[in-house]
Order: C-alpha cells, then sequence, then structure tokens
C-alpha cells in the first residue's frame, strides 16, 4: 500500500469503527441518566452523573440473573454439542469419503438455509409429542442440529484438503479412526474449531424467535426473549429500555473480548492454509 493512500484508508477504517460503536456508546450514555435528564437534556447528552437505578429496577424487574444463566446454559450447550457433532461430521464426509458425499453437503446446506418459521410447526408439534416442550433440552437440540448443519458443511471442506501423509503415519502406529481424530485431526484444526465455537455461541445467545415459542414459562426464558417480552408487555421509560439493551448485548461482547485473539487466530490460521 503505498503512503498516499494510507491516510484515506486510516480515515475510512475510523469512520467505519465510529459507525459500528455509536449506538453501543448512545445506549450505554442513556442506560445512567436519569428519565429527568433524559427528558429535559436529549438523548445525545452527556449524564451529569452515574444513575444506576433503572439498571437495578430492571435487573429485578426480570430476575435478569436467572435469565443469564439460561442463556449460558443454552448457549455453551449448543456450541459444544454442534462442533463435536460437525467435528463427527466432516471427519465422515471430508477424511472417510464415505459414498454420496456431494448429497451429504448439498443436504446440509439446504438444511442450514431453511428458514426457522418453516420448521417452526414441525418442531412444536414432535417436542410436544416427546414431552419436552417448554423445557431447554429441546432448544438446545434444536440449535444443535441447526449450527451443526453448518460447521459440517464448513469442516467438511477443511478436512478434505487434510494432509493424507499424515493420516497414513497414524495408521502405520496402530491408531484407529477414533483416535486418529482426537490425537491427530482435533488438535491441528482446533483454530477452525475455536472460530465455531466462538460464533454458535453468540448466534444461540442472540437467537430469539424458537426461544420465544418453545420456552413459555418465565423460569426458562433466556435473555434475548426477556428483553422482547417484557418491552411488549409493560411499558417503560427511555433509560430503563436502555438499560436492558446494555445488560441484554453485554454478556455477547465481553463473550467475543475474551475470545477475540483465540478467534483471529483461527481465521489467520484459515487464511495462511
Amino acid at each position: 500500500m503505498s503512503r498516499a493512500l494510507r491516510p484515506a484508508v486510516l480515515a475510512t477504517l475510523t469512520v467505519l469503527v465510529l459507525l459500528v460503536l455509536s449506538p453501543f456508546a448512545l445506549v450505554g450514555l442513556n442506560a445512567v441518566k436519569s428519565p429527568d435528564e433524559y427528558a429535559t437534556e436529549g438523548p445525545l447528552s452527556l449524564p451529569n452523573g452515574l444513575y444506576l437505578k433503572g439498571i437495578a429496577d430492571f435487573w429485578v424487574r426480570v430476575d435478569f440473573g436467572e435469565k443469564l444463566v439460561n442463556s449460558l446454559v443454552i448457549a455453551g450447550s449448543v456450541a459444544v454439542l454442534a462442533v463435536v457433532v460437525s467435528v463427527l461430521n466432516a471427519y465422515a464426509l471430508g477424511i472417510g469419503r464415505v459414498r454420496g458425499r456431494s448429497v451429504f453437503l448439498v443436504f446440509f446446506l439446504l438444511a442450514n438455509l431453511l428458514p426457522q418459521e418453516a420448521l417452526v410447526y414441525p418442531l412444536y408439534y414432535l417436542s410436544k409429542q416427546v414431552g419436552l416442550y417448554n423445557t431447554q433440552l429441546a432448544v438446545v437440540i434444536i440449535f444443535t442440529a441447526i449450527q451443526s448443519a453448518f460447521g459440517t458443511y464448513l469442516l467438511s471442506s477443511v478436512f478434505a484438503t487434510f494432509p493424507r501423509e499424515m493420516l497414513e503415519a497414524a495408521a502405520m502406529d496402530g491408531a484407529g479412526k477414533l483416535r486418529t481424530l482426537w490425537k491427530v485431526v482435533v488438535p491441528i484444526s482446533w483454530p477452525s474449531l475455536s472460530v465455531l465455537f466462538t460464533f454458535f455461541f453468540i448466534w444461540t445467545w442472540n437467537e430469539f424467535f424458537l426461544p420465544l415459542v418453545f420456552l413459555i414459562s418465565n423460569d426458562k426464558q433466556t435473555v434475548p426473549v426477556a428483553l422482547g417480552v417484557l418491552q411488549g408487555d409493560r411499558l417503560m421509560d427511555a433509560t430503563t429500555t436502555s438499560a436492558s439493551a446494555l445488560l441484554g448485548i453485554l454478556p455477547a461482547v465481553l463473550f467475543f473480548l475474551i475470545f477475540q485473539r483465540t478467534l483471529s487466530r483461527g481465521i489467520m490460521s484459515g487464511a495462511i492454509k
């Protein structure tokens, strides 16, 4: 890149970062304002002090600690299980070279492209029949299947380029297929798996529609469902609404920041390969 273009590129990146961060900054500012301060000075003014009553009121009103635990359990379980299922499927399709590999890959791709609105009724009926409706286990199973469809499609192409020499060397050392998978394939593919784990967790955390349908009990609901139900059922002032938005996105942002280095390494590793 020439020196003449660098200032323009840096200016463009700065503008993009500001555009992305400005909604979060606005939510954070209004979450610590009092209703009177918001009404008199508007949403763009800086707060005169930290008004935390809106955050405290929202936390108590929706029992946010309980909803936070529910979301962590569901998103964490789905992320782990979906990665495991994706690895097993992709190992069979990408390395095992099962018959009809292309057909299976097209099936997983189409399953991932189906809208949730098309899946909700058959899944609702099936969960009713097996007694899993209004349970977190039903949501975990559904999203594990949805996320692993994408993971299988992605990892199959990664495993298809896996060095055959390493697989042959493991076979000569007496390693079976399962041992080869966990001792050779998984460690080398760990950067890609970490990227999938991060995306699966954030995607599941942000899901609203299916948890809204399958989790009707208040004590089983996730954070996005609690936010949507509360804002649609009760009137809240602007500062409390901002507090709810801040508490809703903060855990996902913190999770992303914690795994940011792992995510960057995984993406760079894939680019290098």
